[in-house]
Formats: structure tokens, C-alpha cells, sequence
């Protein structure tokens, strides 16, 4: 993991609040349903600005830490966002120091054990630590590059 500067974005998207243990429970999983709906083609078609195809999803509004409750937000990055298309939020990402993680290979296993890394370099102590402020994922055609905010 490298420490890099990420600049400031803006997602526009669908949002869910859900934690982890949640989404270890079929039943009360709400992120498939989440990517299912942005994954639809032409999710974000009729977004305004959008500033390249990527896809992105947003971690934010952390309860506490990685064991507590917090909201993703996938989407489509744009320049700006004056008014959004009906069911959707936009949320800035603030420019900032971030770990950098890139997982490549076969989806979704790759970014499961990214996420895996990121985990144990919580739970490990690691420096730099977590912020738990804005955590952002880029998926694009190469893979996924995570930005975990330090």
C-alpha cells in the first residue's frame, strides 16, 4: 500500500447505508441490489458533466470504524452537480492523502481481498490508520484502484 495525494471528485449515484456484518447476511445485504441498479448500461447516461466512464463507489459517513454502519454511493464522476436525476445524491470526495490499492484480476475476488488487506492494516495497527472520513473505489477497465483515506 502507498501513501498518494487524491484529488477532489464528485460521484453522483444510488446510495444505501449498510455495515459490514450486514452485508455478510444474504438476507439483510443490501450492496448486490446497489450495484445491480448502477450496473444496469446507461445507469448514468442522462448524468450531466460526467467526467470519464469510470464507475465509482464512494464509502462515507462512517459510524466508527470498519465494524460500524456506514453509506456507499455508486455512481458516475462529474465536474459538477447542480441538479440531480430523480433517487440520486451526489457527495463530494475531498481531496487528500489516501492509501493506495490496486486490485487486479478476476472481480469480484480481487477486490474482496484489496478490502482484505485494507482490513488487517486497520486491525494490524498499521500507520498510517484509517481517517474512516471518505474512502473511494475506481473501477475501470483494468481493475479496481482503492483510495482509503489516511
Amino acid at each position: 500500500m502507498n501513501v498518494t495525494e487524491r484529488a477532489e471528485l464528485i460521484v453522483v449515484g444510488f446510495a444505501v447505508r449498510t455495515s459490514n456484518a450486514d452485508e455478510m447476511d444474504p438476507a439483510r445485504a443490501r450492496l448486490p441490489g446497489l450495484w445491480q441498479r448502477a450496473g444496469v448500461p446507461g445507469a448514468f447516461a442522462h448524468v450531466p458533466g460526467r467526467v470519464d466512464e469510470n464507475l465509482y463507489a464512494v464509502l462515507t459517513d462512517y459510524e466508527s470504524d470498519h465494524h460500524g454502519a456506514y453509506t456507499q454511493i455508486v455512481g458516475t464522476g462529474v465536474r459538477t452537480a447542480p441538479r440531480l436525476p430523480e433517487g440520486m445524491v451526489a457527495v463530494r470526495v475531498p481531496a487528500g492523502q489516501a492509501l493506495k490499492l490496486e486490485a487486479r484480476g478476476p472481480m469480484p475476488q480481487a477486490l474482496v481481498e484489496s478490502w482484505q488487506q485494507v482490513w488487517k492494516h486497520t486491525e494490524s495497527g498499521g500507520t498510517p490508520s484509517r481517517a474512516f472520513t471518505t474512502d473511494l473505489e475506481v473501477h475501470h477497465r483494468d481493475g479496481v484502484d482503492l483510495y482509503i483515506a489516511v
